[in-house]
């Protein structure tokens, strides 16, 4: 069956827009209700807020983990200015971004993966930061602890069940002995998920090829460099930025692709048993919206993670790569890609209409 992935409104986030009502009542308006203040002018609708966005580079997960947080705010009824900017996967200017933000007089950062996020932690210090598409990070070196953060930054991790992803992966083709996996050296988060993937992989009795990349140019000489039964592509974002060099090798040389997310199963890859990157960002926005109506304390706001895990199967790219998903697969999944789609619906068919970046 087919699932629109598109987060809703919660109690959480109607709590918080209640507290955000309250505030303004108390601040402009004289308590008779009639929504004006003590000289008789109408009273300001909400406060508004300045928050930068870092995102690490453009793919449809990211754009998605953005674009839900976006929506967390939208849905309070918040008003915000946002300074929404991208790294094009360059180290450096991630750095220069959070130098700038660090002294722009922003309410809160908004760090869409790892790299950002870190490079968003070392210069910022004295405003929230609420992190997006982070796997591990306590690794990352972002917070204390998983459960107490410690200081001005916490967020919404992307932590994927990757032995459950392996156990899909041979539930849909048995006789897989090798996986391939080609991952950034430069990520803290690709090296956590490969980490797991060798644990689940040795517990299964399956050998693991690895093959590092310094950039997403790398990514099509890093596939062909493997000789496996099936390749395992993690949230490493410049492996995912370059996917389609890895789902052309799958299909050229019918070797299956089984991905570590949702938009890139809709992108060509077979299948996935993870997060919705959309709903991510939309936890984190609802985060966000806690801290600054709320009055909510980073520092002690456990990391959350994605409790709700999606099936999501795309039969066409398992026949392009020359399997067939079993029926018990497809029988439970959650999203079917390219069933009960609209073509002229950007959103239902994974596309990302947001070209401006």
């Amino acid at each position: 069956m087919f699932t629109v992935r598109t987060p809703r409104t919660i109690a959480a986030t109607a709590a918080a827009a209640a507290l955000l009502l309250t505030a303004c009542n108390g601040n402009g308006d004289d308590g008779n209700g009639d929504g004006e203040d003590a000289n008789g002018d109408a009273g300001e609708a909400a406060e508004s807020y300045s928050i930068g966005i870092t995102q690490i580079v453009s793919h449809p997960a990211l754009d998605n983990a953005r674009e839900g947080f976006k929506e967390a705010f939208d849905d309070a009824g918040i008003e915000v200015d946002w300074d929404e900017q991208n790294a094009q996967n360059e180290q450096e200017t991630a750095s220069n971004i959070a130098g700038t933000f660090a002294t722009a007089g922003l309410d809160l950062v908004h760090s869409i993966a790892t790299p950002t996020s870190q490079a968003a932690a070392q210069q910022i210090t004295d405003i929230p930061i609420v992190f997006s598409s982070v796997t591990d990070p306590e690794d990352a070196g972002l917070v204390g602890s998983w459960d107490e953060p410690g200081g001005n930054v916490t967020g919404a991790s992307d932590m994927n069940p990757v032995a459950e992803q392996l156990e899909l992966l041979l539930e849909i083709v048995p006789d897989v002995e090798t996986v391939g996996v080609v991952y950034s050296s430069g990520e803290a988060n690709s090296e956590v998920q490969v980490d797991l993937l060798n644990e689940a992989a040795a517990e299964l009795g399956i050998e693991v090829q690895e093959a590092t990349i310094s950039a997403s140019a790398e990514v099509q000489q890093g596939v062909e460099s493997l000789n496996a039964d099936a390749i395992y592509v993690p949230t490493d974002n410049a492996v995912v930025s370059a996917l389609e060099s890895v789902i052309q090798y799958g299909q050229q040389n019918e070797v299956p692709v089984l991905a570590a997310e949702a938009d890139s199963v809709v992108r060509g890859a077979v299948a996935t048993y993870g997060i919705d990157y959309q709903q991510l960002g939309y936890q984190a926005g609802e985060m966000a919206v806690r801290i600054l109506v709320g009055g909510e304390d980073p520092a002690t706001m456990p990391v959350e993670t994605q409790s709700e895990l999606e099936l999501t199967v795309n039969p066409e790219a398992a026949e392009a790569m020359g399997i067939e998903l079993p029926e018990d697969v497809l029988g439970r999944a959650d999203v079917v890609v390219g069933e009960d789609v609209d073509p002229e619906d950007p959103a239902e068919a994974g596309e990302d209409d947001d070209d401006d970046e």
